[in-house]
């Protein structure tokens, strides 16, 4: 099992929620790969809109992979981005600055924007803990058996 932050607006990751499914990197297939069923996946915000300039600064999603395949959409002619089956949990935004000091995938805590700089990253269990224990609100000891008891089923596909 490994931990996964992903890159994306709020808005886009709230797409995600509705749609049961994860996207990362504008739709490449690489970091797809990179995770397993099973694993787990946090995302953070920086921005609430896409190609806007208002800040989130917040972990806005929490779930676990369930899909093994990788597919795509196509949402644009020309544009299929790959996406996986997500098992989000119901969880609240949390914001980052108050846990700069205590995550360790965070190495620069004056620059602390520059760990999310390639979209996709693996973090510590540890870390995953302690953002987990914020979103879900469970204690870091127990913060992902207490996670796959609270998930929100998948919506339904249009």
């Amino acid at each position: 099992m490994k931990f996964w932050i992903g890159v994306a607006s709020k808005d886009h990751v709230l797409r995600g929620i509705d749609g049961g499914f994860c996207q990362l990197c504008h739709g490449s297939a690489q970091p797809l790969k990179r995770m397993s069923v099973g694993d787990w996946l946090i995302y953070y915000s920086s921005k609430a809109t896409f190609g806007e300039a208002k800040p989130a600064r917040q972990f806005t999603a929490i779930g676990e992979i369930v899909g093994a395949e990788i597919y795509d959409v196509e949402m644009a002619p020309g544009f299929k981005p790959q996406r996986r089956e997500v098992l989000f949990l119901s969880a609240r935004c949390v914001d980052i600055r108050p846990m700069l000091d205590q995550l360790a995938f965070v190495r620069d805590k004056t620059h602390w924007g520059s760990a999310f700089r390639f979209g996709h990253l693996e973090i510590p269990r540890a870390d995953f803990e302690l953002i987990a224990t914020k979103m879900v609100g469970v204690d870091p000891t127990v913060a992902i058996d207490s996670c796959r008891e609270t998930r929100v089923p998948r919506a339904a596909s249009a």
